[in-house]
Order: structure tokens, then C-alpha cells, then sequence
């Protein structure tokens, strides 16, 4: 030993910062895979999603990414947050932006958001407590009857591949995500154990009217489907 403090692994975790995010993935997506991606996202939104969405909604992205989902949805007022710098330059320039940690949601007010959206976020997180954390906050700021939707890789149906993302850190289920939004009292109105593929990143046709055709075929998703989607109302 040399002297010097060792880290844990926790404290590892927790010094991620946005530019290690940023180097992530820029590495694992290419320009190309960015717009294939986009392309899938605007179906998965119109054919998908969109229902749960008012069109006078005030809509929160919690870890928005390049915008997949926050440049396609239509709504009165969308708002994102992400640690990766990268982001702002993605989103369309009417999108209002925060860059920083996701756990902290302080920038908005109590019960300002109709709808707080999160798509592959959670398992990144360091922990559990992590998770619950932000879900506690996607609270706060949600107005009642408001609705939290998450999408995010199952667990239950991918032992192995979880893993093969070095950032994934969490374990999820759909049946662990419901347990604890409903622990924090939410009321759980939909939970899909399997909808989309687990990753775009597939040897599967990609082409945007298969995805259309896709969603409107439940029996697919449960051959298919790698990822939950879960939408839990607050009281």
C-alpha cells in the first residue's frame, strides 16, 4: 500500500460525474446510432405513449438523454434533466434544460408536473436508496393525480444481459419498481412486465412501421419484450 485513502466502491459510484457520462456515451452511440434510435423513439412515443400524455400536460424527463422521448412528445410545457452536458445540444430549443444530478429535482417547485417520465435511468443509479430518493422526489414535484412512467430493462427476464452495460449498477424488477412506488404511495394503474425490446442495439428488423405494427401486438412483447413499463399515479 502506498499510503494514499482507498475508495469504496460506493464512493467510486457516487464521484461519476457528467463528463464521465458524456465520454460513456459518446462511446456507445454513434451519430448514426443516435438518429436510428430517434427514429424508433417517435413511433414508440406517437403509438405508444402519447395517450398517457394531455396535451396541456407539463411533462418532466428524468435522465432525458438526446431526447428520445422529450423531442417527440406533445405537450404544453416539457422539462428535462441529465447529468451528460451533451443533452442540451440534442433537445428541440423550446425544451427547458438542467443539467446535474437526477436525484435532485430541487430546480422545480412542489406539485408543478402532470407527468414525470424515466426511460432506462434506474438501474444506473448507485443503489436502491438512490432509486427510492428520486422517486421521492419525482413525487414532490408531480401534482396529485399525476402520473410517474417508467421504462427500464427487467431483470426477471435478463440475468445475463443485464449485466453487460458496465454503468448498470441497480437491480430491478417490475415487480420490485411496483413495491416501491406503491411503498411511497403511489397507486399502480399499469405495469407491463415485457413491452420493448431490451435494447435498439439488435439484429431484429428496426424499420419505424415494424415498431408501429410491434406495439400494436401484445403477444410479441412477451417473446420480445425485454423491457417493463410502469405507470403509477400520485394520490
Amino acid at each position: 500500500m502506498d499510503g494514499t485513502a482507498q475508495k469504496t466502491p460506493r464512493e467510486f459510484v457516487e464521484a461519476v460525474t457528467g463528463d464521465d457520462v458524456q465520454r460513456i456515451y459518446r462511446h456507445r452511440f454513434s451519430e448514426a446510432d443516435r438518429k436510428a434510435k430517434a427514429e424508433i423513439w417517435r413511433v414508440v412515443v406517437e403509438a405508444g405513449l402519447q395517450r398517457w400524455i394531455p396535451a396541456d400536460a407539463t411533462v418532466l424527463d428524468i435522465g432525458c438523454g438526446y431526447g428520445e422521448f422529450l423531442n417527440h412528445v406533445r405537450c404544453k410545457k416539457r422539462i428535462g434533466v441529465d447529468l451528460n452536458p451533451d443533452s442540451r445540444s440534442a433537445l428541440e430549443k423550446d425544451i427547458e434544460f438542467h443539467v446535474g444530478d437526477v436525484r435532485d429535482l430541487s430546480f422545480l417547485p412542489d406539485a408543478s408536473v402532470d407527468v414525470a417520465f424515466t426511460s432506462n435511468l434506474l438501474e444506473h443509479l448507485p443503489t436502491k436508496k438512490d432509486v427510492e430518493a428520486l422517486l421521492r422526489e419525482a413525487r414532490r414535484v408531480l401534482k396529485p393525480g399525476g402520473h410517474v412512467i417508467a421504462l427500464g430493462p427487467n431483470l426477471r427476464f435478463l440475468p445475463g444481459d443485464y449485466w453487460d452495460f458496465w454503468d448498470h449498477l441497480t437491480p430491478i424488477t417490475d415487480r420490485s419498481l411496483v413495491e416501491v412506488l406503491e411503498n411511497l404511495d403511489f397507486r399502480t394503474t399499469d405495469c407491463i412486465p415485457r413491452w420493448l425490446p431490451y435494447t435498439t442495439r439488435s439484429a431484429l428488423p428496426q424499420a419505424t412501421f415494424l415498431v408501429r405494427l410491434y406495439l400494436k401486438v401484445p403477444l410479441a412483447w412477451r417473446f420480445l419484450g425485454g423491457q417493463f413499463l410502469i405507470r403509477a399515479r400520485k394520490p
